[in-house]
């Protein structure tokens, strides 16, 4: 069993309750990421969905599904760009719906498989596991483009632990990813959890940590905010230097948006 996977519904359902009985125009509104509007990102994140499914119950046509979104990305097409070709005809009212039906239906067959099996992805192989809190991370990431764009405050909730262990132990692959050497020792990271309990990790330090949020620690690692737009507190030159990049996200290496420019609209 994988009961990770109610926390990925659960961070599905939240986007699906912020949208579901909005005008099908709210889809064209343009984010401040990447300049994305709300549908290119429901798009993305239901194209993944089925990728991130096949690999578990359908290998050949995961494969498939590589060959094409690789075939077409490493032409130069960006991932909007992609989808477009991938969902050929539908709208975004459409793709939206599409999303809506299909997240419960693979949230379920995640939750019934064994977490510890190994299933294809893009760069290496994970757990099954490791997968669907994958899905949930980008989720709840790019959500917080379409809760800004909004002007809407989030009502997160303790499942995002699962995002903030992502966070801390893709530490080494932030620095990796801009072909650096990490650092060395991990800093310790205190997190308030939403429900104000107290999550860390790492070997606890005086001289080398991060405190704060873990709302914002989760903005951080998935490049939703730049760091000095959070209450983060960092007590050393490796910890400022590992929030300054952090990148929690497989790929090449992102850049971090400037200080002030991913917030909240009013």
């Amino acid at each position: 069993m994988t009961p990770e996977a109610k926390d990925f519904q659960a961070e599905c359902d939240q986007i699906h309750g912020l949208l579901r009985d909005r005008d099908a125009s709210i889809f064209e509104q343009v984010t401040l990421f990447k300049k994305w509007t709300i549908g290119d990102i429901i798009g993305h994140l239901h194209a993944w969905n089925i990728a991130a499914d096949q690999s578990l119950n359908d290998p050949e046509a995961f494969q498939s599904f590589v060959t094409i979104a690789m075939g077409q990305l490493g032409t130069g097409k960006t991932h909007t760009e992609f989808q477009r070709v991938y969902f050929a005809g539908k709208t975004d009212a459409e793709i939206f719906t599409e999303w809506a039906v299909y997240y419960p239906t693979m949230a379920s067959r995640f939750e019934a498989s064994n977490a510890d099996q190994r299933v294809k992805w893009v760069g290496p192989d994970m757990s099954v596991r490791s997968s669907i809190i994958a899905r949930q991370m980008e989720h709840w990431a790019h959500a917080q483009a379409i809760f800004d764009a909004l002007g809407v405050d989030r009502d997160n909730a303790d499942r995002l632990k699962n995002v903030a262990h992502i966070g801390v132990t893709t530490f080494s692959w932030s620095f990796r990813v801009r072909g650096e050497t990490p650092p060395s020792p991990k800093p310790y990271v205190k997190l308030t959890a939403p429900s104000g309990k107290i999550w860390t990790w790492n070997d606890e330090q005086v001289d080398n940590r991060i405190e704060g949020s873990a709302e914002a620690f989760c903005q951080v690692v998935t490049q939703c905010r730049n760091v000095k737009d959070t209450d983060l507190v960092m007590t050393s030159e490796t910890a400022m230097e590992w929030m300054t990049h952090a990148q929690c996200f497989a790929g090449g290496s992102e850049t971090p948006p400037e200080k002030g420019l991913r917030r909240k609209a009013t």
